[in-house]
């Protein structure tokens, strides 16, 4: 046995009990009793002292040292990249802090449900200051004297710094603006009406995830708050929600969802439980998940199958055509919650959050003092007031959970979607014709082929860079919302 072959052997075994902790979170968000949160925060922990242990075991190190790169192939040498990287990080956050994290930070996410159930800030307002304390000495920690916020960012788009993201936002924020200012002043499509019984709901919602590709022997369909992804490999769920009076709420976050769990399902089958099989990054990620939901789920071709899917489920449901379908599901709307914003809007709830958790983590805004900035914000860049905590700060779980750096990899998954679907669209110049049939196989085999079997193969940006055949920009992103919202608002 080689250094490496020891390395791997034991990084496969820690993976393993990754996916175990996972599987835990999956469970709270999905089945766990209500009053078992104490426990499982106990849980969390044990298990994630045991993981700080092993990223961290002496051996690592020793392992790593021995390794000659330069005698291994590419994908050694991507997973000897990603150890080290991991090692190094995690060597400098001291064990006692990253259980506590895990302990605190799982027990915050029960009380933040119970705050936003209650529209009650305040009930959370401690709970809140101690994640905050905690994940401020994390990002120190891994800092070492550098950027606190980069130092966080880096947890979940390698490469990328706040600065490039302030630059390419920078950007983005003016020509959302515009576009959205001029649809207001235009004439709205008809917005969907009535109730929408939700076990049809689910039952289409489960067709949907098959038609993009899902493989459900290797995963399964859940309800949850708040949508999601977990897992990898051969086990990877999903979860979406319900609700009577909006089924495309239901219907478009099982699409997003899927294009997270085709990414993990379509990783190349020799990367399992390594480094390399998971996907690279949260911005290439959400490339998928919305391009998936948007460029695919949303299109005019796609949206003409899926309103003859609707009226087979449902009936006759108020809406006379194809054409006035995909008006409704593309409509421009007022909304509060960043999870059901239209494509146009969508970015600006993230922004928002991007500038926002920045001040939190420099000290420049205080938790006290959060949801009058959320809401003061929130009314200049949307023009109307919020009206509870629950449709305003207390909306989403990943700062109460403690992702940190983890928002801005929404928008930047948007600018990486616009330029595969572009580079998508030239190579497939018959993709509507197929998405008009419901068929997405062209689609999502191209994803899979030029994105998500690569795993951590290449580091993120070069993974779009190799796809799309440019460096990430924010102008075909920018192109594709004026084109698109143009047409259908008639500007």
């Amino acid at each position: 046995m080689t250094a490496y072959d020891d390395l791997m052997a034991f990084t496969r075994e820690t993976t393993a009990l990754g996916q175990i902790a996972g599987r835990l979170g999956w469970d709270q968000e999905t089945m766990m009793p209500k009053d078992a949160a104490p426990q499982r925060g106990e849980e969390m922990a044990a298990i994630e002292g045991v993981l700080h242990a092993r990223h961290t075991d002496p051996r690592v190190g020793d392992w790593l040292a021995k390794i000659e790169t330069a005698g291994l192939d590419e994908v050694g040498r991507a997973q000897v990249r990603h150890i080290q990287r991991s090692f190094d990080r995690t060597s400098k956050v001291p064990a006692d802090l990253a259980a506590t994290l895990a302990r605190v930070t799982s027990m915050s996410q029960g009380k933040w449900a119970e705050a936003r159930e209650d529209d009650d800030v305040a009930a959370f307002a401690s709970t809140f200051e101690e994640v905050i304390n905690l994940k401020r000495q994390e990002g120190e920690a891994l800092a070492a004297g550098g950027d606190v916020y980069d130092a966080m960012l880096a947890d979940y788009e390698p490469g990328t710094t706040a600065a490039d993201l302030e630059a390419m936002f920078g950007a983005l924020r003016p020509e959302l603006s515009a576009l959205r200012a001029a649809i207001r002043d235009a004439e709205a499509p008809a917005a969907l009406s009535g109730m929408f019984d939700t076990g049809k709901q689910m039952k289409l919602t489960r067709h949907l995830a098959k038609t993009f590709g899902y493989d459900m022997s290797k995963g399964r369909v859940d309800k949850a708050v708040h949508p999601f992804s977990s897992g990898s490999g051969l086990d990877v769920r999903i979860t979406t929600r319900t609700n009577e009076a909006d089924p495309f709420n239901c219907f478009y976050s099982t699409i997003h969802e899927v294009g997270h769990a085709c990414y993990e399902q379509g990783i190349d089958s020799d990367y399992l439980l390594t480094p390399l099989g998971q996907g690279v990054s949260m911005g290439v990620h959400e490339s998928q998940s919305r391009i998936y939901e948007n460029q695919m789920g949303r299109s005019r071709a796609f949206t003409g199958w899926l309103f003859k899917e609707m009226r087979e489920a449902f009936g006759e449901f108020g809406v006379p055509d194809a054409e006035a379908f995909y008006g409704a599901v593309n409509r421009v709307n007022d909304g509060f919650i960043r999870t059901e914003a239209d494509e146009v809007q969508y970015n600006l709830h993230v922004l928002l959050r991007f500038d926002l958790e920045r001040a939190l983590m420099a000290g420049d805004l205080q938790v006290g003092d959060l949801e009058g900035a959320w809401n003061d914000r929130f009314e200049a860049d949307f023009g109307f007031k919020v009206d509870k905590a629950s449709n305003g700060v207390l909306q989403d779980v990943h700062w109460p959970v403690g992702l940190f750096g983890y928002f801005p990899t929404y928008s930047l998954g948007n600018v990486y979607a616009g330029c595969l679907n572009e580079a998508m669209r030239d190579a497939i110049p018959e993709l509507d014709d197929q998405l008009a049939q419901g068929d997405t196989a062209r689609a999502t085999g191209w994803l899979q082929n030029n994105v998500q079997q690569h795993g951590g193969l290449y580091e993120p940006r070069e993974v779009i860079e190799r796809a799309s055949g440019m460096a990430p920009t924010e102008q075909p992103l920018i192109a594709y919302l004026k084109a698109k919202f143009s047409d259908i608002y008639k500007l």
